[in-house]
């Protein structure tokens, strides 16, 4: 089967802003209430999480790709932000894992971002870690492709995200700004992440030629 690499590059922004849109309903609902949510809020927000990061999986290999082939120059660029990306997309996965299990497992209504302690650093200072590293590799395999301010808001993110990593000396508690698992630490720069690949995803979407590549460059898959 061949794909042609605008095609590629379509279905890539799209996973982006899709994948992104899900997570973005997501946050919201870790705070609608103040105690230990029900289990249904819970399990809830966890699915969109998950949707969203099998999307994210779409878009990490379908950068790769397109880097692959429109910039081969940048093509190591490109498979480490790919690498970068899918290595933090794993930690989510295990995070939400976690998180789920002790929620299905426990005999009444448990606050998981404060009770499953495995996560604390997973959601904290390991994804800002990974993000951060995806986000540099992005701005330097992207930087011919995209506008400038997908690569200029990907640099700054990347530093916001290196900002966060020494969180984990500042304890446990989700209503602290800057601890492990804070609303700054996680939700914060989660969200703000998830917005700018909302606007990559569009980016890529938008930027992808109408008509096939003028050098016949596709993609073939058996």
């Amino acid at each position: 089967m061949t794909v042609d690499i605008n095609q590629i590059q379509r279905i890539t922004g799209a996973a982006a802003f899709a994948g992104a849109g899900c997570t973005l309903i997501e946050l919201p609902l870790y705070f609608v209430y103040s105690g230990a949510p029900p289990d249904a809020n819970v399990l809830t927000r966890c699915l969109l999480g998950l949707i969203g990061v099998t999307l994210f999986v779409v878009f990490m290999s379908g950068l790769a790709a397109v880097v692959r082939h429109r910039d081969p120059e940048r093509e190591w660029f490109g498979s480490l932000a790919a690498a970068a990306g899918t290595a933090w997309l794993t930690v989510v996965l295990v995070s939400t894992g976690l998180e789920v299990g002790a929620v299905i497992a426990a005999p009444e209504p448990i606050d998981p971002t404060i009770t499953v302690t495995g996560t604390y650093i997973l959601y904290g200072t390991v994804s800002r870690l990974l993000e951060g590293l995806f986000l540099v590799a992005f701005a330097i395999a992207a930087a011919r492709l995209l506008p400038r301010w997908c690569i200029v808001t990907s640099c700054a993110l990347a530093a916001v995200n290196f900002a966060f990593v020494p969180s984990l000396f500042f304890g446990n508690t989700p209503a602290d700004f800057y601890a492990a698992n804070g609303w700054g630490t996680t939700a914060t720069v989660g969200g703000l992440t998830m917005l700018w690949l909302f606007a990559i995803g569009i980016a890529l979407y938008r930027s992808a030629p109408k008509q096939a590549d003028q050098y016949g460059l596709s993609a073939t898959f058996t």
